[in-house]
C-alpha cells in the first residue's frame, strides 16, 4: 500500500473525510469521559515549526500525548533546515526516526517535496496554499452542531487565503454551496475558482454572500507574513466585517466560525465571538479531536505496508 499523507483534503476521499468526522466525535467522546485509549505507545510525533502558533501546536502536541506517545517540537532554530540543509536531505533523515511528521511552514512546495522524500507520513499544518486541519475541524464542529452539511451554502468573507481555498476543496468534497467574498486583488486564486466551478461563486458583496447563509466563516485581514500590508488591507478590507447585522442576513440557525486569532474590531465586531451561533470556542477544541482522528488514520495506514 503506498504512504499516505495529508498534504491537502483531496488526500482524503469524501467518504474518508466523513469518516474522520465521525471519528473525530468518538474521540472527543472518549476524551470527555477520561476513558483513556492509548494505541500509539512508543510512537513519536515530529513538530516542524516554521510558522508560530498556538492551536496547531498543543493540539498535535497533546493529542499525541493523549494517544500514549510522545511529540518533539522542532523549529528552524533547532534544526539544520534553518541552517539551508535541503529539505530532501532532511526528510530522509528525519523521517528514520520519527513515526509520523506534521510540518507548518509557508511554500506550499516545501510540505510537497518534504513528503515525497519521507518515509513516514507528513501532515500540513498550514501552508501559504492550504490549511486541511483547521477544515477537518470546522467540519466537525458543523456536523455536531447541524448534521451533514451537504446541500447547504456556506458565505467565506474576507481574503481568498490558504483557509478559503481549502474551503473551496470541502465544498466539493461535501457538496455544499460556496460563496465568496472578497475585495478586489484580494479574491482566491482563479485557478482554484475555476476547479471548484461547479460548487464555487464569487458574489459582489458579503451581504449577498450572506444571504441565506448556513454559515458564515471568516479570517484575520493580514495573516502571518502579511504584516508590512496591514493598513492597506485595513481600508480594502473596511466593508468586509462580519457582524451582527450580517448575521440577519442569513439563516436564523447560520453558525459563525473563525479560525483564530481574531481582531475584535477588524474582520469581525466586538462582541461577534459571543454570538449566540458562534461556535468558534467548538471549532479550537475540535483542531484536537480532528487532529488525532487523522493521526490514527495515518499511523494505522502506514502500519498495513
Amino acid at each position: 500500500m503506498a504512504l499516505r499523507h495529508f498534504l491537502t483534503l483531496r488526500d482524503l476521499t469524501p467518504f474518508e473525510f466523513k469518516q474522520l468526522l465521525a471519528r473525530a466525535t468518538e474521540l472527543k467522546q472518549l476524551h470527555r469521559k477520561s476513558e483513556a485509549y492509548q494505541p500509539f505507545v512508543g510512537k513519536v510525533l515530529g513538530m516542524i515549526f516554521e510558522k508560530s502558533s498556538t492551536r496547531t501546536r498543543i493540539s498535535f502536541e497533546a493529542g499525541m500525548c493523549q494517544f500514549g506517545g510522545d511529540a518533539i517540537f522542532l523549529s528552524p532554530r533547532d534544526t539544520q533546515l534553518g541552517r539551508g540543509e535541503p529539505i530532501e536531505d532532511s526528510a530522509r533523515v528525519i523521517s528514520r526516526m520519527l513515526d509520523i511528521i506534521m510540518i507548518r511552514t509557508f511554500g506550499h512546495d516545501i510540505v510537497e517535496k518534504f513528503a515525497e522524500y519521507s518515509s513516514v507520513p507528513i501532515i500540513n499544518g498550514l501552508t501559504d496554499d492550504h490549511h486541511p486541519c483547521q477544515l477537518l475541524a470546522d467540519m466537525q464542529t458543523y456536523f455536531e452542531h447541524r448534521g451533514d452539511i451537504e446541500g447547504k451554502t456556506v458565505a467565506w468573507i474576507g481574503d481568498g487565503n490558504n483557509m478559503c481555498n481549502s474551503y473551496m476543496e470541502a465544498a466539493q468534497m461535501l457538496g455544499f454551496k460556496l460563496r465568496i467574498s472578497s475585495p478586489e486583488g484580494y479574491t482566491p486564486n482563479p485557478k482554484f475558482l475555476a476547479e471548484f466551478a461547479d460548487h464555487v461563486e464569487l458574489v459582489n458583496s458579503p451581504e449577498a454572500a450572506a444571504k441565506d447563509a448556513d454559515l458564515i466563516v471568516t479570517d484575520v485581514w493580514a495573516s502571518m507574513g502579511q504584516e508590512e500590508e496591514q493598513k492597506l488591507r485595513e481600508k480594502a478590507f473596511a466593508n468586509y466585517q462580519v457582524n451582527e447585522a450580517l448575521m440577519q442576513l442569513a439563516h436564523s440557525d447560520c453558525l459563525f466560525m473563525h479560525c483564530l486569532p481574531a481582531h475584535r474590531g477588524e474582520e469581525i465586531s466586538e462582541n461577534m465571538l459571543d454570538h449566540p451561533n458562534a461556535v468558534v470556542w467548538d471549532e479550537a477544541e475540535n483542531r484536537l479531536h480532528a487532529q488525532k482522528a487523522l493521526v490514527e488514520f495515518l499511523l494505522n495506514e502506514h502500519s498495513k505496508k
